[in-house]
């Protein structure tokens, strides 16, 4: 059956993004507009079968108003780069909330609620094939409260957001070093070999 009538357009998709993006941008439903610089509502390819979310912005992404552009996304990037040959702008990032909490502390439930369907609109948009879970915040988030980041990396969980892999949080690997990076090294092949097995792989 032809469902290319159906599908939604780049055009389209990019239309949608910024409808949200723009209600996002204006959002003050919730106490971590008043303390925001910009909101980061995300960044990438709106036909990328491969997403990335974390918890939330910190201090360099609130400035620039892009997500994972401090040091714990300069690693995200290099291991984007160097395990799959692509740039961040080949996949898409998002956080779960898109305003920086202070202090860079975890996202608080009420927050999460509040910021919760700019997320999901941004799922329904881009439709990946897989999300990748930043961390230990996003993968309960993701997945279920009762998820070990340590025992669930490098897995494959259906959850209602569709299928997410967990792995560490880029930061948590510039803390550990070496083994933690190597770890997210293979968990990001193990995403790249998942979606080359579903046909949904589009890089090199």
């Amino acid at each position: 059956m032809d469902t290319s009538a159906s599908e939604p357009s780049t055009k389209d998709r990019v239309g949608q993004l910024e409808v949200l993006m723009g209600r996002a941008s204006s959002c003050v439903a919730c106490e971590l507009s008043a303390t925001r610089t910009k909101v980061v509502f995300g960044q990438g390819s709106e036909n990328s079968p491969l997403m990335f979310v974390g918890e939330g912005p910190g201090a360099s992404e609130d400035l620039a108003g892009l997500p994972f552009v401090g040091r714990s996304g300069k690693l995200l990037d290099r291991l984007i780069d160097e395990e799959l040959g692509l740039s961040r702008q080949d996949v898409y990032i998002a956080n779960i909330v898109k305003c920086r909490p202070p202090d860079n502390r975890n996202p608080l439930p009420i927050e999460v609620a509040t910021c919760t369907p700019y997320l999901v609109g941004q799922i329904g948009i881009i439709n990946p094939s897989l999300i990748v879970a930043l961390g230990a915040v996003a993968a309960k988030f993701l997945i279920g409260p009762a998820i070990s980041i340590t025992a669930a990396r490098g897995r494959f969980f259906e959850s209602d957001f569709g299928v997410v892999m967990p792995m560490y949080h880029p930061a948590y690997g510039l803390r550990q070093g070496a083994s933690a990076i190597t770890a997210m090294r293979a968990d990001i092949v193990s995403a790249k070999l998942y979606l080359v097995q579903k046909g949904a792989w589009v890089g090199r």
